[in-house]
């Protein structure tokens, strides 16, 4: 494996990319990705804490990570924001202040909302689109879904489908694994909760809400990942119906799991199904394989799909278990875009 030094600088030609965020879940997913590609441009890691300087460790050795008050984002050619939504849209407040401003990809989600935005996941899209300053990163379970339903399509026209998708813990990010942690040590040790992400006990339980308090619903969380999934699967050009999904938040660290019932005009039968997913993004365990868990695909590219059966109460129907790693799934469509960006 390349020293820090030398994957973290790589070459200058194609200028300098700047992580916001880069102290968290999500922005050391994408240095991980960083490390491992050939970006041509220099990387310069910036955090969102409030207490100055920061010294963390890339790729075995310390590197110092300035505070995003302090930083320097003249030389940026792509700003990449991976910290909270909240971080995200402080980092473009200062970015709109430089002229030009660099390409900003959003993988917080923060800037969704802002006109300038375009949605962007490259791992399913099949043209790239129209160039745009700001790109949000497509939700992972919508990009997630998204890649399995156009690989499924190739099986045969699909009637309906029917999602549920558990969430896991990561999606909140640190305070998100710290709040879980902290309830199962308390629910263990008979201490009170602490609800502060989700306003509710998420460990040792599966929801369909979070408390009244929590900062985020899981009701808009789902919604989003309808209206994302909704356009890439329309930018893909794939002629497959929007499948109903229900988000439930598991009691789990890592990993996006989904459970999928889709029922086809004419159901090809689960061996041609599984020989179609197969694919450079998807694996295919049959059923005496062992099975598909979001904690064997944490660190992992891709999907895995497992546990395909024909519904008995419906010939034309399959069921499907898949598992994908949330926070890897956004790191690599935004380092491909960051990509493309220095092209």
């Amino acid at each position: 494996m390349a020293s820090s030094r030398h994957s973290l600088s790589l070459t200058r030609r194609g200028g300098t990319v700047a992580i916001v965020g880069g102290e968290s879940l999500l922005g050391k997913d994408i240095r991980d990705v960083v490390e491992h590609a050939a970006i041509p441009a220099q990387l310069k890691l910036i955090s969102t804490s409030e207490h100055g300087t920061l010294i963390t460790e890339a790729g075995g050795e310390p590197t110092v990570m300035t505070a995003l008050q302090a930083a320097d984002l003249v030389a940026a050619k792509v700003v990449l924001l991976a910290g909270t939504p909240e971080s995200s849209r402080k980092a473009f407040e200062l970015l709109q202040k430089r002229e030009p401003m660099p390409v900003v990809i959003d993988a917080s989600g923060g800037l969704e909302e802002n006109p300038l935005a375009r949605l962007r996941a490259p791992q399913v899209e099949t043209s790239r689109p129209d160039s745009a300053q700001v790109q949000v990163i497509g939700h992972p379970a919508a990009i997630a879904l998204a890649l399995f339903l156009r690989q499924l399509r190739q099986a045969g026209p699909i009637r309906s489908c029917v999602i549920e998708i558990f969430e896991p813990a990561s999606e909140r990010g640190q305070p998100g694994l710290d709040e879980l942690q902290q309830q199962t040590v308390g629910l263990l040790s008979f201490q009170k909760l602490k609800k502060q992400v989700y306003d509710v006990q998420v460990s040792f339980n599966l929801l369909p809400q979070y408390g009244e308090d929590a900062p985020r619903s899981l009701e808009d969380i789902e919604l989003n990942i309808d209206r994302h999934l909704a356009s890439l699967l329309s930018s893909s050009a794939t002629d497959v119906p929007m499948p109903s999904l229900r988000l439930i938040q598991a009691p789990v660290f890592h990993g996006y799991s989904f459970s999928l019932w889709v029922e086809f005009e004419k159901n090809p039968g689960v061996l041609a199904i599984s020989k179609i997913l197969a694919s450079n993004r998807i694996e295919v365990r049959a059923n005496g394989d062992e099975p598909p868990s979001n904690v064997g695909i944490a660190g992992q590219s891709g999907l895995t799909v497992g546990g395909i059966s024909v519904d008995r109460n419906n010939a034309r129907a399959c069921w499907f278990w898949m598992v994908a790693d949330n926070l890897r799934i956004v790191a690599e469509n935004a380092v491909e875009v960051a990509r493309e960006s220095l092209e």
